[in-house]
């Protein structure tokens, strides 16, 4: 079974966001369960809890299909003492908040050295950030998302997730998800058939396809190996269609939310859609 959806907006309330789901057709969704570009967020008041469990209730959304995404200012691998603190502070806020709604996943962007300490240095700090974390909180798993090489990011191969998931003390605690426009644009070739199969068969010798929790379904706008996050609308960019139609027909991602972060949200149901009738 394939659970495809989108980045919904919360807009009035994270309860609403079932409901932008639904209007779209979405099997499943992504949300931020506060502000997506501030260190922290008001707290969810208890009738917003009760309202948003509700109606993920009535539209069939189980934990498994929704995958939240922390704020954008997070960075779990900042080579300064002050940034990381508030960075732990803020993680450790999205995971109780992400506990509080019955949710069990916590989408994330590894983090980035600013140039100013090594790879391996950043990725070890991401790690230890994690750990802290999941001493902190219970019932909710820390998803890396791999990222298309843009500045000092990290976290742009399969390599790099594997090193952080190497050193994650709780390992039932820690996924992946992967986005197609990122894999791309870091060099993996997901568009013609042989470097699909040879993208994947690498994914599952470095990382394993037991940590993978989601994936995001983003064309692209740059060509392979760009190093630039540039998404683009199903079938509009160098991706190409083909890849869409041989991943939704690809039993490897069944069973995990398989979201759209696509530009042009007017689109979405469209999109949605499409991908669905692609489906043999």
């Amino acid at each position: 079974m394939k659970y495809i959806g989108a980045h919904v907006s919360v807009a009035g309330g994270v309860s609403n966001a079932p409901l932008e789901a639904n209007a779209i057709g979405a099997k499943s969704f992504a949300l931020f369960t506060g502000s997506s570009n501030r260190w922290s967020s008001k707290a969810i008041p208890e009738d917003e809890i009760i309202k948003f469990k509700n109606n993920c209730n009535l539209f069939g959304y189980s934990p498994k299909v929704i995958l939240p995404h922390d704020n954008f200012l997070i960075n779990l691998g900042s080579p300064d003492d002050e940034k990381l603190k508030k960075s732990r502070k803020s993680f450790l806020d999205e995971m109780n908040r992400c506990e509080q709604l019955g949710l069990t996943m916590l989408n994330f962007h590894p983090g980035s050295h600013l140039n100013e300490i090594s790879e391996e240095d950043c990725l070890n700090k991401i790690a230890e950030s994690v750990n802290l974390t999941l001493e902190k909180t219970s019932g909710v798993t820390a998803v890396l998302e791999n990222v298309a090489g843009q500045g000092s990011n990290v976290g742009y191969s399969f390599e790099q997730l594997a090193h952080i998931i190497d050193k994650i003390e709780d390992k039932s605690r820690i996924g992946v998800c992967i986005d197609t426009c990122h894999a791309y644009s870091a060099g993996y070739d997901l568009a013609t058939p042989e470097g699909y199969e040879t993208t994947w068969k690498k994914f599952d010798e470095i990382i394993g396809f037991g940590y993978l929790k989601g994936m995001h379904l983003n064309d692209d706008k740059r060509e392979l190996g760009s190093r630039i996050d540039r998404h683009e609308s199903i079938g509009k960019g160098t991706l190409s269609k083909d890849f869409f139609i041989q991943l939704v027909n690809d039993p490897r991602f069944d069973d995990i939310p398989l979201i759209l972060e696509t530009p042009d949200d007017q689109i979405w149901i469209e999109e949605i859609n499409w991908l669905y009738q692609q489906i043999r």
